[in-house]
């Protein structure tokens, strides 16, 4: 038996999930998770790299010991945060976790140099305030970057915490802001306009990418050699590569973001698409991800841990559900609020919209109900982009086993709607490997093998 290993990290929990192929279905096994959270350090949001570095080990550790050793391996992870590392190839700490404010106070001048339409036509990529060129402007102007030989994004980094090898990987790096989306290449004129050094800026390659075997003490501590191939290492990238549908319709990646789109051939670097804050983001196989981030379950997590901690127990999601269900509280508020990104308490600010606090089942159905109706709206907006009528919506990853917020998410729009894989984000990052490994020709013959291994629901 051949197995080929995903380590999927989240930013509350990470898998090592196991893939082989059985009488033709792929089917997945997961032999570790570990917890994984945003610690506050000195009033900054900060990743505990070390942390993660020590747990991809020990869940690879797990191979070994239940004798399933895989053939290659690869890591997604979250898209925009980076590591630094000195000439010594050591950490320049923090490493700074993306809802942190550190770049609210450099955007305005990051755009003044550098005017934000300019940099949409080269990039395609959505404004968020913490896209990874504003990172590195805060980073440039406290002097972080005067001490830094290389960069790397999460998933580069452990794998080359693995390997010894460094790589920059398409998908992840197009999400910076500093990609040209349609040469695939550096936007030099961008770095060097910010004065941010040209040296951290090296080759780009594509998913699938063998980018070597583990060190010597890598195997030796984890009892055996292994290739690391970078996969669609942005975790998003990865997960659209599940959608199981041969037709171009519009997918929904759900998980603590909800990122909507489609699949497309070009990047669409239209003013209309700016104003609407769609982004480009690069796929496997020479796709583009044209879709719009949406807050997404990070809202109903959030009050899960509240009301979790409030009453001393682990509150379920479906205790929520069907709390929710109880309500008839319809009102709609914008979920993209930046008051949504990082609150102190999620509950405290859905209510900040209202004139006087709501029962709990009330906010629990102002953020279903919110939820599927920007759904809606950016469904819509696809189609007035794009100039296509879509009939159905794909409901991929861990998201689509709540069934009342994709119920939401059909009425709202009126049209067909599918859930599953749940597992959307391994799923592709396994199939990444098995086209690597010849086990499978292409996404064509990929998406045929999600199909026939996964049950995939109408709603």
């Amino acid at each position: 038996m051949e197995y080929y290993l995903a380590i999927d990290i989240g930013a509350s929990s990470g898998r090592h999930i196991l893939g082989s192929i059985v009488d033709g279905k792929l089917v997945l096994e997961e032999i570790y998770r570990f917890e994984n959270n945003v610690s506050e350090k000195d009033n900054h949001l900060t990743w505990d790299i070390d942390h993660l570095r020590q747990e991809v080990i020990n869940g690879i550790k797990k191979c070994h010991e239940i004798n399933k050793i895989p053939t290659t391996l690869a890591i997604d992870t979250w898209a925009v945060d980076y590591v630094l590392l000195d000439k010594q190839d050591q950490i320049i700490y923090p490493v700074y976790a993306y809802r942190d404010s550190r770049t609210e106070d450099v955007i305005d001048e990051v755009h003044k140099i550098y005017p934000f339409d300019k940099l949409y036509s080269h990039s395609g990529i959505q404004f968020q305030k913490f896209n990874t060129i504003y990172q590195f402007y805060a980073d440039k102007k406290n002097g972080r970057l005067d001490k830094a030989s290389t960069f790397l994004m999460i998933p580069e980094y452990l794998s080359f915490v693995l390997t010894g090898k460094k790589g920059h990987e398409y998908s992840n790096i197009s999400t910076t802001g500093l990609l040209d989306a349609e040469t695939k290449t550096w936007n030099f004129d961008a770095i060097e306009s910010l004065g941010l050094n040209k040296s951290l800026f090296t080759e780009i390659v594509e998913p699938g990418t063998l980018l070597g075997h583990f060190s010597k003490e890598i195997a030796s501590e984890v009892g055996f050699d292994c290739k690391v191939i970078l996969c669609a290492s942005h975790d998003t990238a990865s997960a659209v590569l599940s959608y199981p549908s041969e037709k171009d319709e519009v997918y929904l990646s759900s998980g603590t973001w909800s990122l909507i789109g489609t699949e497309n051939k070009k990047p669409i670097l239209s003013k209309i698409s700016m104003e609407h804050n769609f982004t480009n983001e690069g796929g496997a196989y020479q796709t583009y991800r044209f879709l719009k981030n949406i807050m997404g379950l990070w809202m109903l997590q959030n009050v899960r841990r509240e009301v979790s901690a409030k009453e001393g127990r682990k509150v379920s999601f479906p205790e929520l559900i069907a709390l929710a269900k109880t309500s008839s509280f319809e009102r709609i508020i914008d979920v993209n609020d930046d008051k949504f990104l990082a609150p102190k308490s999620m509950i405290d600010a859905v209510n900040s919209c209202f004139d006087q606090p709501l029962e709990l089942k009330d906010v629990l159905s102002v953020i279903y109900h919110s939820l599927a109706n920007e759904y809606k709206r950016a469904f819509t907006e696809i189609e007035k982009i794009t100039g296509k009528q879509y009939d159905e919506l794909y409901i991929i990853g861990g998201g689509s086993q709540d069934l009342h917020l994709s119920t939401l998410t059909k009425h709202y729009l009126g049209k067909k709607v599918f859930v599953g894989p749940t597992e959307a984000t391994s799923i592709g990052n396994i199939l990444v490997q098995l086209i690597a490994d010849h086990k499978i020709k292409d996404i064509k013959q990929a998406r045929k093998l999600v199909k026939d291994s996964f049950e995939i629901k109408e709603v």
